[in-house]
């Protein structure tokens, strides 16, 4: 299978995924690390950054499987964001001492398949992508 559609086929999971979570955050709870106020307002800072990298990763995943230019951009603008999402989620997870929650904390444990899963994709799209961009 070619790279493309691999890294396409990620960025379209990556928003379903996405939309998912935030489901489940606001209807269930079943995501949430801790039910303490100062987590929650932070999650909910959330929502409009993760739509936005989820409208870039869909443009970007469909104009990439088409050939389009603007695939290229899309794509970009979604690795960016991932990048940012990530690093922000991963320093508030380090400040409030978060990831020593793992071992006993299914969420946490989560949070984390997230945060590198996150760091993971906005990376590999830049490697990948970032070299076929063409300067005028």
């Amino acid at each position: 299978m070619p790279t493309i559609t691999v890294l396409s086929a990620l960025l379209i999971i990556t928003a379903v995924a996405t939309i998912c979570y935030w489901a489940d955050f606001y209807i269930r709870g079943g995501v949430h690390v801790t039910k303490e106020d100062w987590y929650l307002k932070f999650e909910r800072a959330f929502p409009p950054a993760d739509l936005w990298m989820s409208v870039c990763a869909v443009i970007g995943a469909a104009g990439l499987l088409t050939g389009q230019a603007y695939g290229l951009v899309f794509a970009l603008l979604a690795a960016g964001s991932l990048l940012f999402l990530a690093l922000m989620d991963i320093t508030f997870n380090i400040q409030n001492n978060l990831y020593p929650l793992i071992p006993t904390s299914s969420q946490m444990k989560f949070e984390l398949l997230i945060n590198l899963r996150t760091l993971g994709l906005g990376a590999a799209l830049i490697v990948y992508l970032a070299p076929r961009i063409a300067f005028l």
